[in-house]
């Protein structure tokens, strides 16, 4: 669902308001300030563009998220393996593992997600 895509910038707004809701609008300019360089004109367009998108939501000068981070993350997710790798996940972790040698534990977490998966 496009409802999920969020650009760079948007991603790393959307973030603060995950990792702070819910947050006064005031507060989040000044982190905005501090955490991306951003002016508080800024700040209010990216919110109003998200808000406007059913993304997040600022009622009476608090902002919250309506979407989970974990939805936007599955969705971003989906579109790299369908876009980059034919939709094919074998082909998506073998390149994303290449060279790079892996832990028993995470072996074994990986063997786990699978195995849940397949019921």
């Amino acid at each position: 669902m496009e409802k999920f895509k969020l650009y760079d910038a948007e991603y790393k707004f959307a973030s603060l308001i995950w990792d702070y809701e819910p947050i006064n609008s005031t507060e989040l300019v000044r982190l905005c300030a501090d955490k991306l360089g951003w002016k508080k004109s800024t700040t209010y367009t990216v919110l109003k563009k998200l808000c406007d998108r059913g993304i997040l939501q600022n009622q009476d000068a608090v902002v919250t998220a309506l979407v989970k981070r974990e939805d936007v993350q599955k969705y971003e997710s989906n579109a790299i393996v369908e876009k980059s790798f034919d939709g094919s996940l074998p082909k998506f972790v073998n390149s994303f593992l290449g060279e790079r040698k892996i832990t028993e534990q995470e072996a074994e977490e990986l063997k786990q997600i699978i195995e849940e998966a397949l019921k």
